[in-house]
């Protein structure tokens, strides 16, 4: 049961630490290339408040996929139309993965240290279990945003790279627009189904079966283990320098 709570906690925690960053971060480059809307509108905020979807963010806690509220922009407010549109869309993306970094490397330094000096079952010992299951969750969560994030579907950041450099009224482009948030919804629908029937299965070869039904869990996979990569190696290389 206290295993259970200190998940929630830590994932409740996570969540904010990676949707609020990146929310601002598409507000502030917005207002850097010219456009206020975001801030006029209380969203250049570092404030998790500001930007938290509700059932985006019960989702992610619980399912591990979300969002959070898209932060309002004007495109035309841009000084280069194309410049701006795409900075202001990779801007949460790249703060997620610079999270990434740093939260790995706290992940470290609490697993090698701080650990070892809380063994038991005690108070310490579930202080230290909370905080490096918080950031490893910033960690993982932080990789699979950027990855989801850069799905060219509607609202997310992908679709706003693909309105960056195509003309704004083409059959691809108003598909994704059109279909995009249901497309979304389907897929963590089925990825969470997938999930409950993997973990509640007995039989291995079932199970297995089943997660290769499970579309975002290919995006988690190459967000663990592809982009996760370089920051694990980093690491790992610096502290034994």
């Amino acid at each position: 049961m206290i295993d259970r709570i200190i998940e929630l906690l830590a994932s409740l925690i996570a969540v904010i630490f990676v949707f609020a960053p990146h929310e601002y971060a598409h507000a502030f480059v917005a207002y850097k290339n010219g456009d206020p809307t975001a801030k006029i509108r209380g969203r250049m905020s570092l404030n998790p408040l500001k930007h938290i979807d509700p059932t985006g963010f019960l989702l992610c806690v619980f399912a591990g996929f979300g969002w959070a509220k898209p932060v309002p922009i004007d495109p035309y407010n841009f000084r280069k139309y194309k410049t701006g549109m795409f900075t202001t869309a990779i801007a949460g993306v790249v703060v997620n993965y610079i999270i990434a970094f740093l939260a790995y490397l706290i992940y470290i330094l609490i697993i090698r240290f701080l650990v070892p000096a809380m063994v038991g079952v005690n108070v310490l010992a579930y202080l230290a279990r909370f905080l490096y299951n918080t950031f490893y969750l910033i960690f993982a969560y932080s990789l699979f945003s950027f990855c989801f994030n850069l799905l060219p579907m509607y609202p997310l950041d992908g679709f706003r790279v693909v309105e960056a450099f195509t003309r704004q009224l083409n059959p691809v482009q108003k598909f994704l627009r059109n279909y995009g948030p249901m497309i979304l919804i389907i897929l963590i629908v089925e990825s969470f189904l997938c999930g409950v029937v993997i973990d509640y299965v007995e039989n291995a070869q079932v199970a297995r079966i089943v997660s290769y039904f499970d579309i975002l869990g290919y995006v988690g996979w190459f967000a663990q283990n592809i982009l996760g990569f370089p920051i694990k190696a980093a690491w790992d290389w610096i502290l034994k320098i």
